[in-house]
């Protein structure tokens, strides 16, 4: 299994929670690597711009540590967890954290680049409307 792991700083840590529990339209913040996202019950369906598409389970949401996991239950994947969590840096701001673990491990080729992509999306995204 490989473990990814991506940070970002972010100038609103409570605008990148909203954005990152939203579950449903991670398209809006992830916008320029998803291209849409539709959500029924907890499962979402994921259409990235270069065309893939995944099903993703909604694990669960930690308010209090602002945390949430899922998991890619139809995909490329013999297995897919991740989680987003912002934490706070004290001063307003904060850091995103995204993290991944996958198999086959080869498909580290494939996740860390969009992973890189989607957390660069979502940095530029939220500045765009705080």
């Amino acid at each position: 299994m490989v473990s990814i792991t991506k940070k970002v700083a972010v100038s609103d840590g409570w605008a990148a929670w909203q954005a990152a529990y939203d579950f449903g339209n991670a398209h809006h913040a992830f916008a320029g690597v998803l291209a849409d996202c539709t959500l029924e019950d907890d499962v979402r369906m994921v259409t990235f711009t270069n065309g893939m598409v995944v099903k993703e389970r909604l694990i669960g949401i930690d308010e209090g540590r602002r945390r949430i996991a899922y998991a890619v239950i139809d995909g490329p994947f013999a297995h897919h967890n991740a989680s987003f969590q912002i934490r706070d840096n004290g001063v307003g701001g904060g850091v995103m954290i995204w993290t991944c673990d996958i198999l086959p491990d080869e498909a580290s080729a494939m996740v860390e680049p969009l992973m890189q992509a989607g957390i660069e999306a979502f940095a530029r995204n939220l500045e765009a409307v705080t």
